[in-house]
């Protein structure tokens, strides 16, 4: 089961995380955070996806390509984390609900790179990870 935990996120990341929910938070946005670390073996089920096994795509990145598998000195330390924002206390994952806009501009407000912008190469609305070159 992929982690939820913020410290299984990058050292860099945990802060930036962190104030990502406060300003959600105080834009009266309730965000989920609902991956911060998965293995590789997770990894590659979430590849297979749309592909061998049933489902939408929802990566292109294999075991050990994805932001999610970063480790440190062999443990955790992801430079991506995702999120689904809760409207009414219920998961809204349709993307077209403003409450994806207002926390995709309070993570690049952080200078994350979020996923669900527009021109994004892979437009995955929950993801946000350091900015290439960041580290």
């Amino acid at each position: 089961m992929p982690s939820r935990k913020l410290e299984d996120l990058h050292p860099d990341l945990q802060p930036l995380a962190r104030q990502f929910l406060d300003r959600c938070k105080a834009a009266g946005l309730d965000v989920l955070i609902t991956c911060t670390w998965r293995s590789g073996a997770e990894q590659d089920a979430l590849y297979a996806q749309g592909r061998t096994q049933p489902g939408a795509r929802v990566t292109n990145a294999r075991a050990g390509q994805s932001a999610h598998n970063a480790v440190i000195a062999g443990k955790p330390a992801a430079r991506a984390f995702d999120i689904v924002p809760l409207v009414n206390g219920k998961p809204m994952w349709d993307d077209k609900h403003p409450a994806w806009q207002t926390a995709g501009r309070i993570g690049m407000e952080l200078g994350l790179n979020w996923y669900g912008r527009p021109g994004a190469p892979f437009r995955e609305f929950p993801h946000f990870e350091l900015k290439k070159g960041y580290l």
